[in-house]
């Protein structure tokens, strides 16, 4: 099975052992978008959500995904990190708010699956607390920013 990290000898799922390898400081950028009507974007912008403050609650469910990751991803290595941050950006005039999840540690293996959790989570509890203003928002353009330290160096997505 050459190629697959997550395989053993047998073809099963395997945790890939990265004990050997150095500890460099790691860090990646997720973003994501959550495309809601105009009440919702307003009712943000305008600190009107019956639910509350919707970026605090946001924020908070962000971070505690990151840093569950790998309570939730099958073989993802628990990781100790030392920065998650959550960004929020209203995007009117697009109907939407972009979500980016920033994660740092120094470590053996890197945080974009971290990344990607903390970004989700975040997008998902906006869902929830506007749900009732817009049934029909929908989370699109989840991706990987950028990553950085490790074996393969630096990465950054091209204009997404």
């Amino acid at each position: 099975m050459a190629g697959f990290s997550h395989l053993n000898q047998a073809g099963e799922a395997n945790m890939v052992d990265v004990s050997a390898k150095q500890i460099t400081t790691r860090s990646a950028i997720a973003q994501g978008y959550l495309y809601a009507n105009d009440a919702v974007i307003q009712g943000i912008s305008e600190a009107r959500i019956a639910k509350g403050d919707v970026f605090a609650v946001a924020r908070v469910a962000g971070i505690q995904g990151a840093k569950r990751c790998a309570d939730l991803i099958p073989l993802c290595h628990p990781l100790a990190l030392s920065k998650v941050d959550i960004s929020f950006a209203l995007e009117p005039e697009q109907n939407r708010i972009a979500v980016q999840c920033f994660c740092k540690l120094d470590g053996k293996t890197g945080v974009e699956m971290e990344a990607l959790t903390g970004v989700n989570i975040a997008l998902l509890t906006l869902f929830d607390m506007c749900k009732a203003l817009d049934p029909a928002m929908r989370i699109e353009q989840v991706c990987v920013l950028n990553k950085q330290g490790g074996k393969t160096g630096d990465w950054h997505r091209d204009a997404v």
